[in-house]
């Protein structure tokens, strides 16, 4: 009998997180996999990518809408609240051997709740990193409830240990987001642009340009307007045309996206563009070829790394992740900004770093969930 393994998306970041482990699931003879998505994966004005799950051919088991939308933090802790709710109701229906879940966020630790109470084994990737903000207390709360731990490095892999975690149980395998970056075959920037409309100027891609991604800080949200009109005025400075990504549903994000609106309206004339989403794919070339990276994304950590790209890492959100040469970190300074995407675009392109793993993750991934133990009794291992 195949084993049933549930994977739970929800948001843009997160499928690009797992994609390869999805697929890999899905090949494999002795896996039934179903996939879920919820948050704000299936909201338009995030992107909605569930479009583009079901673009890649995986079929949705189920969408569940319970985003509460709203500047401040009771929205994500309403919206905690309402996924599991929903997705213990899927887990009753699907009945999976085990359920996915990844990294850490507030929809992430609703879907390991849901399935460690109804006693199914939670598999977490990206367990054991060490960042800012809220994550740090998600993602190490999840680790307490998951029972198969995926980590993307080595330094977290031993934090896990420290946390107590049993080391038959922990993989270090690398971050499935890398294997895109692997497999993906370069692709001309102007076709890849093609593809998406957005709003803006129009940029020439045959000069340099930024790739821009920044969200709001949890813990910082009252912040947020402050912090993201330092980024559009250090980018504006550099002279250099920019892509630029809407943030995610996370609090703070109303102020955040209605500051690069009025941004956009004063400075018209300005060689920036706005996009909604991209495919993983395409994502990963145009970060291929972006002079630079900036923001507080993870990509900028992890992707960029592997690919050579030059990051600018602003404020607080990546505090204490492992770090390739490639990345500058910043605070909320306009000059600061300025000064470190100067520097990094006259670097040029930084060595290939395997730090978050050597692309092979999902298919790893897969061959373990189908043959571990499972099994959701836990206890607390003190490792010598």
């Amino acid at each position: 009998m195949k084993r049933k393994i549930c994977f739970v998306v929800n948001s843009r970041a997160n499928y690009a997180r797992i994609k390869t482990a999805i697929l890999a699931c899905m090949n494999h003879k002795n896996l039934e996999t179903f996939v879920i998505v919820g948050a704000s994966g299936v909201l338009y004005r995030f992107g909605n990518v569930s479009e583009l799950i079901e673009a890649d051919g995986i079929e949705i088991e189920s969408k569940l809408y319970t985003v509460v939308e709203g500047n401040d933090p009771i929205a994500m802790a309403k919206t905690t609240g309402l996924s599991l709710i929903d997705l213990a109701q899927e887990f009753h229906r699907i009945k999976p051997d085990v359920v996915v879940t990844v990294a850490d966020r507030y929809e992430t630790i609703a879907t390991a709740i849901a399935a460690s109470y109804m006693n199914i084994p939670v598999a977490h990737t990206q367990g054991g990193e060490v960042t800012g903000s809220i994550d740090e207390s998600v993602r190490h709360a999840i680790t307490k409830l998951s029972h198969i731990h995926f980590p993307a490095t080595k330094n977290a892999a031993d934090v896990l240990l420290r946390l107590g975690e049993s080391a038959e149980k922990i993989f270090w395998v690398g971050c499935p987001a890398l294997d895109l970056a692997h497999q993906v075959q370069r692709e001309p920037i102007e076709s890849v642009m093609n593809k998406y409309h957005g709003v803006g100027n129009k940029l020439d891609f045959s000069k340099p340009f930024l790739l821009v991604s920044q969200h709001p800080v949890t813990t910082e949200f009252m912040d947020a307007r402050q912090q993201i009109e330092q980024t559009l005025n250090a980018v504006l400075a550099s002279k250099i045309q920019a892509i630029w990504l809407w943030p995610n549903v996370d609090s703070g994000s109303d102020a955040l996206s209605k500051r690069i609106r009025e941004f956009r309206e004063e400075h018209d004339d300005a060689n920036l563009h706005f996009y909604r989403n991209f495919s993983s794919e395409d994502y990963v070339n145009i970060l291929r070829e972006a002079t630079c990276i900036v923001g507080n994304s993870s990509s900028g950590i992890r992707e960029a790394s592997f690919l050579g790209t030059p990051s600018v890492n602003i404020g607080s959100r990546q505090n204490g992740r492992d770090r390739a040469p490639n990345v500058i970190d910043v605070g909320y300074s306009a000059s600061e900004i300025e000064t470190a995407i100067q520097t990094q675009s006259k670097h040029g392109r930084y060595q290939s770093s395997e730090i978050f793993g050597n692309g092979f993750a999902g298919v790893q991934m897969a061959e373990i969930l189908a043959s571990v133990d499972l099994n959701v009794d836990k206890k607390l291992n003190f490792h010598a």
